[in-house]
């Protein structure tokens, strides 16, 4: 039976020493003996009891893990008797609540009309983390149907869970979307880390309002099976950690192909499965950045500007090339979501096809239908974009369909990224924030946000590196030295 070592239970006394340890701090007290896996279960089930709903809670856990500490118990035991599987052995990780698990937990996108939904098996995702020895302890809260529901839906909101709230200023300050529960759990301590997805912006979004650090990986280096849907041309699973190190071990253990997803085939000779081999503190010596300063800089506060300058200060004094003031001003003009609306109803309609028989949707006409007759709990913000893609056809035959997502590849990579690419000679191009998150997601390539500080009200504010299609060991690479340069996160006054 699962219970607290006696070493384990003097380092619940002594949380705060525990709270920001990392994966690495988490296996060496491990391996020493100093804690087990229950122990580590424990102290991350105790903070969320601490902070997540009690007054003014942060509401980023939607459900824990029943079998968590059953589960956390195994590997304890699989340890003694033949070691740890990896890095992630005994690691306790949350799940965005769209992605599956086959286990005693919902998946629901926060969602009421999916809240007594049970995935039949694992999502390739949770297969991978549980193949590693991670721990999963439970489901994050997000921004309901990934931010995909109206266009008036506050970030961290959902009909199932409620608003998830900033841990760096409850109420005060925006926490992001729609991996908002992943964000301010990883930021709050509630896990070691945790699992986001991406359309455009949906992990660095929260990563930089939380000041943590988030990867949106290249689409196909991770399987979108078993994860409900926006879009197949843009969506993504991703990393969330407090540091990049912790971000590259989660990473290594999400990579592989996929039978259920045609987009992992791609990633043969390109994913690798560690990441942490490539992290170097001298990483940003004689890289090649550009800043994309127009449009992005534009919409910054002085003090976030300040802060960006800063960053790039930072970046040359540790031997990078830094190319000043590049412009991509077309990407306003062509920043339409139209492929999105499409691709959606297809993929939720497939989705919600495979899901059990006493779940009351089975069709995106249905969960419109489901929400309409529960206005007063369903649709506190409406579902304007819910009924503008049911209006489509579902066979994305329509020409607009067609020409908007050539528009969108063309734009954001032939004369968008590539041509900043190649014209000027970089390696990585530097955006504030998730403002270039956009592109980046149309293009397919990843990105990596890095804390890069707190504006004059305590508003954090990330940096985010972007690449070429499976430049996830460049991106890591200066992003830890980045990181490592400056150290700028500081956790949340909890």
């Amino acid at each position: 039976m699962y219970r607290p070592s006696t070493k384990g239970v003097k380092s619940l006394m002594d949380a705060l020493q525990f709270e920001e340890w990392g994966i690495p701090d988490l296996q060496q007290a491990m391996s020493s003996g100093e804690l087990t896996a229950v122990d580590i279960t424990w102290l991350y089930l105790q903070r969320i009891a601490a902070f997540n709903s009690q007054s003014p809670g942060i509401h980023a856990v939607l459900e824990v893990n029943p079998d968590a500490l059953f589960i956390a118990d195994a590997l304890d035991k699989e340890r003694s008797l033949t070691g740890p599987r990896g890095p992630l052995h005994g690691i306790p990780v949350l799940l965005k609540d769209n992605i599956d698990t086959g286990d005693k937990l919902h998946t629901s996108a926060g969602s009421i009309a999916l809240s007594t939904s049970y995935a039949v098996q694992d999502s390739f995702v949770a297969a991978q983390l549980r193949k590693a020895g991670a721990v999963i302890l439970g489901k994050t809260n997000m921004t309901e149907w990934a931010n995909f529901m109206t266009e008036d839906m506050p970030n961290g909101y959902s009909s199932r869970g409620g608003q998830v709230l900033n841990p760096y200023g409850p109420g005060v300050h925006d926490v992001g979307g729609s991996s908002s529960g992943s964000g301010a759990a990883v930021a709050a301590n509630f896990a070691a880390c945790a699992i986001g997805t991406e359309t455009s912006g949906s992990i660095l979004s929260p990563a930089s309002q939380n000041s943590i650090v988030g990867l949106k990986p290249t689409v196909g280096l991770i399987s979108r099976s078993g994860i409900i849907p926006i879009a197949h041309s843009q969506d993504t699973a991703g990393p969330m950690g407090r540091t990049v190190t912790d971000v590259a071990y989660l990473l290594g253990a999400l990579t592989g192909v996929d039978e259920r997803d045609a987009a992992t085939f791609s990633s043969v000779s390109h994913a690798l499965t560690n990441y942490v081999s490539v992290l170097d503190e001298l990483g940003l010596r004689g890289k090649h950045i550009g800043v994309v300063r127009t449009p992005y800089f534009e919409d910054l506060t002085e003090s976030q500007l300040n802060l960006m300058n800063a960053a790039i200060q930072v970046m040359k004094n540790c031997g990078a090339a830094v190319t000043e003031s590049l412009c991509l001003t077309h990407t306003k003009e062509n920043a339409g979501y139209e492929v999105l609306v499409y691709e959606f109803k297809v993929a939720l309609n497939a989705y919600l096809a495979q899901v059990a028989v006493n779940v009351p949707v089975h069709s995106l006409a249905d969960v419109i239908a489901y929400n309409q007759a529960r206005s007063d709990v369903a649709l506190r913000f409406g579902q304007t974009i819910l009924i503008e893609s049911e209006a489509t056809s579902g066979t994305l035959t329509e020409p607009e369909y067609l020409l908007s997502r050539l528009r969108d590849v063309q734009s954001s990579t032939i004369h968008g990224l590539d041509q900043l690419f190649s014209d000027h000679q970089v390696d990585i191009l530097v955006f504030p924030a998730n403002y270039g998150a956009g592109i980046a997601a149309k293009a397919g390539y990843p990105s990596l946000t890095v804390p890069a500080g707190y504006d004059e009200s305590g508003f954090p504010l990330g940096v985010t590196f972007c690449g070429r299609a499976y430049s996830e060991p460049l991106l890591l690479q200066v992003g830890y030295a980045f990181e490592q340069a400056t150290k700028h996160r500081v956790p949340p006054r909890m």
